[in-house]
């Protein structure tokens, strides 16, 4: 080791000894390097290829030897970007080895590493990187908070300012009937403000802006969520079902007093049996011609309607869906409007309500199940937009195919699901600024001879946090879109936007399930304290992935949608367009997996939005096609399609996510496309990189299996989602305060700045 030529190798010696994720191939190259170097005799080669032999490793007293060696020769560490700097330093003056520098860029392109990795080895006193790197503000964060708010920066800062009032102060009490008082308290005040009615028809007091509606459902998710889930009750399931169900004379009877919660009221629709199987609903509405009345009636037990909202205490009357019942005909679930108590609260003849009691979260909506025992309704209390019993009594609709009707009628009710995914996306941005403002402010350790460091500096506390708030500016643009195609839909694309919209849901509330875990741990015994929110963050989204659709149901019927589109394109081209079809897709899939692709390593390809966008659509593509080709196995086989869809119901699962995947980061990329501000949109760029990059490398084992990376890359993208949480590090706290969350809603102590 004290041949000067040698000395310059050390680092790459260090590198492969301090890595125990190299492999045989990533050996191999190091080899190759080494025996192509015309700068060594022979016995120098020889040497080196001695100490990178697999099976005979150094010992850890010389790996700390070489440390040292590299450390006394580095004189300024500031200099120091790449492995072969090290190099040049440690090698002889009179050593021109200038020329190799091309060949050790390739080395580490090759080995899949980055050099900034290891020379974080070498910079450990109390002047290192991790000691010194701190928050900055590199750009505006009111500029990013326009971008966020987008239209609707009006209603979310007037509907900030009315829940940093006073009155608007978190109850403590443990008492769940002091809980449920005040959220119906807070409900009344946004009633009183026009903010309950505000997609209601302006013609019943409403302001006729769904757009707006679903700012402010978001906005108050900075808030309560127990507030959230109330409004949303009353103003959005009970209000939008009498509005998207009924007729006229619905909306002039019931709308105005919804608004004003003057008639407070549920959406009976789920039973104890029958969660997200509508269609299997078992409560009947059996119609009487000779006094043109429904009989609404619960058949058993287990067909009660459970986990209503708003029934428990409130509620005074329900939108229920039931069988229609004509002449003992079942004409399918349709729904009706039926009293429960009196404006006194006092529960009407044959109504048996009960109360789902105390639970996990959420414990200030009062949740409860219903019972309905032969209760008489008029026949005017069917809500008749879609189907209706005429003057002979015989059933109607302008719909003649059931099961269109029966998910034309659903289809309608499809704004639940856009807006507890932009709640769910609120709590998630809530229970990130939290902690990151504490992980800013936080200090642990530190290195030798310097002060305690701030633990948003240390590697892996950026990846518990940083890769979950890039994910969370990503689903913020995809719900951004699927918000915009809501409302500007068309009956032709229908269905394609209900799939976006239940995939969306499960996207966003399991991503805020997982990442509000992470933020939980990642402040330690402080995000334990319930002072501190996080845990009612924590248990009151649990049930998001439950109620609206069940995540993994909903996430079944994203797949056999996209199976839908898949047949739909096979069936419309011919024979000779699926030839050109396959041929295509062959061309692609040659191209992407050539070998200099799979291998490519290099900052630029690494980071390349194209790359990034060819992947997640090669995944998709790939997956989608391969459920359609097994489904379409197994029923050729004999076994029935609804056996075959089971036997491939994980896969559907897959099929789902990549879709999702690939539309939300296309319209992350798009929103950037559109952002003028060159600061702002340098910092979306490497949240959108550092999402795009951290999808790739969870389903790394997916992409090395289909052969489109090899593991040289998978390794060099796990150390560029690394560097891409230090480089967002100094504008972590920055971006979480783009924001603009009311420290009032807040309320951890542990975010405030001292």
């Amino acid at each position: 080791m004290e041949n000067s030529k040698i000395k310059a190798f050390i680092p790459l010696l260090y590198l492969v000894w301090s890595d125990d994720l190299l492999t045989q191939k990533e050996f191999t190259t190091l080899r190759e390097f080494i025996t192509s170097l015309t700068l060594l005799s022979t016995e120098e080669q020889q040497y080196l290829l001695s100490k990178v032999d697999i099976s005979n490793p150094p010992s850890r007293n010389e790996l700390t030897l070489w440390k040292s060696d590299i450390e006394r020769s580095i004189k300024d560490k500031s200099s120091i970007k790449s492995i072969f700097d090290i190099a040049t330093a440690l090698s002889d003056e009179n050593l021109n080895i200038s020329s190799l520098e091309s060949d050790f860029t390739k080395l580490e392109n090759d080995l899949g590493v980055l050099g900034e990795e290891l020379i974080q080895n070498f910079k450990t006193k109390g002047d290192s990187l991790t000691a010194t790197t701190k928050t900055t503000d590199n750009f505006d964060i009111q500029k990013l908070t326009e971008i966020l708010d987008g239209e609707q920066a009006a209603i979310i800062k007037r509907v900030k300012s009315i829940i940093s009032r006073p009155e608007f102060a978190y109850e403590t009490s443990t008492e769940i009937n002091v809980y449920r008082q005040k959220v119906y308290d807070w409900c009344k005040i946004l009633a009183d403000e026009n903010l309950g009615n505000m997609a209601y028809p302006k013609q019943y007091g409403g302001g006729e802006n769904i757009a707006d509606y679903f700012a402010i459902m978001e906005t108050l998710s900075y808030h309560d969520l127990s507030l959230v889930i109330k409004f949303g009750v009353q103003f959005g399931l009970w209000g939008m079902s009498v509005q998207s169900l009924g007729t006229e004379k619905h909306y002039a009877k019931y709308l105005k007093d919804i608004g004003e919660l003057k008639l407070p009221g549920c959406f009976a629709m789920t039973e104890t049996h029958h969660g997200s199987n509508v269609k299997g609903l078992e409560t009947t509405a059996t119609y009487n011609h000779a006094d043109l009345t429904f009989t609404i009636h619960t058949p058993h037990e287990k067909a009660q309607k459970e986990y209503i909202g708003n029934a428990a205490v409130h509620g005074q009357m329900a939108t229920v869906f039931a069988k229609l019942i004509i002449d003992g005909h079942d004409y399918g679930v349709n729904a009706f409007v039926v009293p429960l108590r009196d404006t006194n609260g006092k529960t009407l003849k044959g109504i048996t309500i009960g109360d789902c009691g105390h639970k996990m979260g959420l414990n200030g909506v009062d949740n409860g199940t219903i019972r309905f025992d032969n209760v008489v309704i008029p026949k005017e209390n069917m809500l008749d937009r879609f189907a209706s019993v005429n003057d002979k009594g015989e059933f109607e609709s302008p719909i003649p195919s059931d099961n269109r009707r029966f998910f034309t009628m659903l289809g309608t009710l499809v704004g639940g699901r856009i807006g507890i995914p932009r709640s769910a996306l609120a709590a998630a941005k809530s229970g990130l600024t939290i902690a990151i403002r504490y992980s800013d402010q936080r200090r642990q350790f530190g290195p030798e001879g310097g002060s305690e460091v701030p633990i948003l500096n240390y590697r892996m506390h950026q990846r518990r946090l940083l890769i979950p708030l890039a994910k969370t500016y990503a689903v913020h643009f995809g719900l951004q879109y699927l918000t915009s195609r809501f409302l500007n839909k068309t009956e032709s694309e229908m269905q394609d936007i209900e799939a976006l919209a239940a995939g969306m849901k499960s996207y966003s509330t399991w991503s805020t399930r997982d990442i509000l875990q992470e933020c939980r741990e990642a402040c330690g015994g402080k995000g334990y304290l319930s002072e501190n929110r996080i845990d009612a963050l924590k248990n009151d989204t649990e049930i998001y992935t439950t109620f609206e659709g069940d995540n993994t149901v909903l996430m079944q019927l994203v797949a056999k949608n996209r199976l839908a589109e898949f047949r739909k394109a096979f069936g419309e081209m011919g024979s000779f367009g699926i030839i050109n079809y396959v041929y295509e897709n062959a061309k692609i899939a040659i191209s992407e997996k050539n070998p200099i692709a799979t291998r490519r390593t290099d900052e630029d390809h690494l980071l390349d939005y194209q790359f990034h966008l060819q992947a997640f659509q090669h995944r998709e593509r790939t997956i989608l096609a391969s459920a359609a080709k097994r489904i379409k196995k197994l029923v050729d086989s004999g076994l029935e399609a609804y056996d075959a869809f089971n036997v491939v119901q994980h896969q559907m699962i897959e099929v789902a996510t990549a879709y999702l995947e690939r539309v939300i980061l296309e319209q992350f990329q798009i929103a950037i496309e559109k952002t003028e501000d060159s600061k702002t949109k340098e910092i979306l760029v490497k949240l959108n990189q550092l999402y795009a990059l951290s999808q790739i490398e969870k389903n790394k084992a997916w992409y090395l299996e289909d052969g489109y990376m090899e593991a040289v890359k998978t390794k060099a993208i796990r150390k560029m989602v690394n560097q891409l949480c230090w480089d967002i590090r100094p504008d972590a706290v920055s971006l979480v305060n783009a924001f603009d969350i009311p420290q009032s809603c807040l309320g951890a102590p542990i975010a405030v700045y001292n």
